[in-house]
């Protein structure tokens, strides 16, 4: 039995355990961070949000699609991307990543241990490493082990032409064709990518639409694009299984009896909770066929001083919201009331191309709730930056209460969008109206401008009818 007694065990260094972990030492407490990875930042930095966003920024680059629309469809900026390409930038930025988050909790006095933790009970932690096993005391514990690819009987994943999203930066080659299944946020991100790069794609969803919790609208404007880029969308079809010929081609068997072949095949459907080796049952606390953890509004689960956050306990499954619930776990720990947070004021930002941020309701929400809105939409073309920037396709929405003008959502499609929301998001939490875009001076030429175009679009409409 170790000595060490802390006041917060945080198991997993991904976004929500980083700023747990940091927020509790600085209100004095002593605190370690158990990391089964040699390296810091979890699947966040590691496999999936730093490596498939850096991914994107240089297939952005490379493949020249912003400026195709001013200097032709032709233009690139480099003519044979390959796999290493893409890689040599997402490993810079990794490294880097790491190199930060260590600083930074090393500054705090943020204790690590290495290996693989799991609870004796609710105040004693496991640490399993090469080493062998040490129990150490703590107050309390927060979970924040995030997730990984689900698997399925049906789609033997070899790691070479067929794979998940931790293995998209393995392909030996940028495949000509490729069949992604799935469309999520993670499906659909990586059929962007791919198809910005000229490969050929083909989506399979089970649903009737790709991103269901989103604005339909602006669904349906990804779709135009996603169809431009020459994708073939496979919605409302199920796959079967999935076949690994000699050939090296991969082949779908859908349940329709369509069949779809592919050089590489993306399994992207859902995702799992990392708890198998947490021991749960010895605290507890149960988690669902998805691995995911229940927890109360303070992110408290069935057992009083252990806490989980993050992908672990499921939807949004966003890195930023991940930080957020890690801080506010950590405060309520030690009976911190004082960070007051609401949720309908997190943003969304999806990684596609073009991308999509949003914030607040969607027009079908609204529908269903009886809520008397209207809409102010502005056009990336009708903006001077927009052109300047060679995206003319992009587009802003506000949606607003016809009668008090209180902002009820913003969604915008288009390049910067995931920047450009953040003015949309202050103004909502601050409880402004559409008229404070009407009475603003926005700098010139940038693309802020589409919040007045789309102020003044929307009092138009309402003023029609006063």
């Amino acid at each position: 039995m170790s000595s060490s007694v802390y006041d917060l065990i945080v198991i997993g260094s991904g976004p929500a355990g980083q700023r747990a972990a940091i927020y509790a030492a600085k209100l004095g407490k002593k605190v370690a961070l158990v990391e089964m990875r040699e390296v810091v930042g979890g699947v966040s930095i590691n496999t999936g949000t730093i490596p498939s966003k850096t991914m994107r920024e240089a297939v952005l680059h490379l493949s020249g699609y912003n400026y195709k629309s001013i200097y032709g469809m032709n233009y690139r900026v480099k003519e044979r991307i390959t796999m290493a390409d893409l890689a040599f930038r997402v490993q810079h930025v990794i490294k880097t990543e790491i190199d930060v988050t260590e600083a930074q909790l090393s500054r705090n006095n943020v204790e690590m241990l290495s290996g693989v933790a799991s609870f004796e009970d609710a105040t004693h932690v496991k640490v399993t490493n090469s080493k062998g096993a040490t129990v150490y005391e703590t107050a309390n514990t927060l979970i924040a082990t995030g997730t990984k690819p689900a698997t399925s009987d049906k789609v033997p994943i070899n790691g070479k032409t067929i794979i998940n999203s931790d293995l998209v930066l393995d392909l030996n080659n940028l495949p000509k064709t490729m069949i992604v299944v799935g469309g999520g946020v993670i499906g659909v991100e990586y059929t962007c990518m791919f198809a910005a790069l000229g490969v050929r794609m083909t989506l399979i969803e089970r649903r009737p639409r790709l991103l269901e919790f989103a604005d339909q609208e602006i669904i349906e404007a990804l779709s135009y694009h996603l169809r431009d880029a020459r994708v073939t969308m496979r919605l409302n079809e199920e796959v079967e299984s999935v076949e690994d010929h000699d050939d090296g081609t991969v082949v779908a068997n859908l349940e329709s009896k369509k069949k779809v072949q592919g050089d590489a095949l993306l399994y992207a459907v859902g995702r799992q909770g990392n708890v198998d080796e947490l021991n749960l049952p010895a605290v507890g606390i149960e988690a669902d066929r998805r691995g995911r953890i229940p927890v109360d509004k303070d992110f408290r689960t069935k057992c009083p001083n252990i806490f989980a956050t993050g992908d672990v306990i499921g939807f949004p499954s966003l890195a930023s919201v991940s930080m957020e619930q890690g801080r506010i776990a950590a405060a309520r720990a030690f009976g911190d009331e004082s960070i007051v947070s609401n949720p309908s004021f997190y943003p969304y930002g999806i990684y596609t191309i073009p991308e999509i941020s949003f914030i607040g309701k969607t027009e079908e929400q609204l529908t269903e709730e009886d809520v008397p809105y209207e809409v102010g939409v502005a056009y990336y073309r009708e903006i001077a930056r927009g052109q300047i920037r060679g995206d003319t396709t992009g587009r802003l929405k506000l949606v607003f209460h016809r009668e008090n003008h209180s902002i009820l959502g913003v969604h915008i499609i288009g390049e910067g969008a995931s920047e450009l929301l953040h003015i949309g998001q202050a103004v909502m939490a601050l409880g402004g109206t559409i008229e404070y875009f009407v009475d603003t001076v926005f700098n010139y030429p940038t693309l802020a401008e589409c919040y007045k175009v789309a102020a003044f679009n929307g009092l138009n409409r309402v003023s029609k009818f006063d």
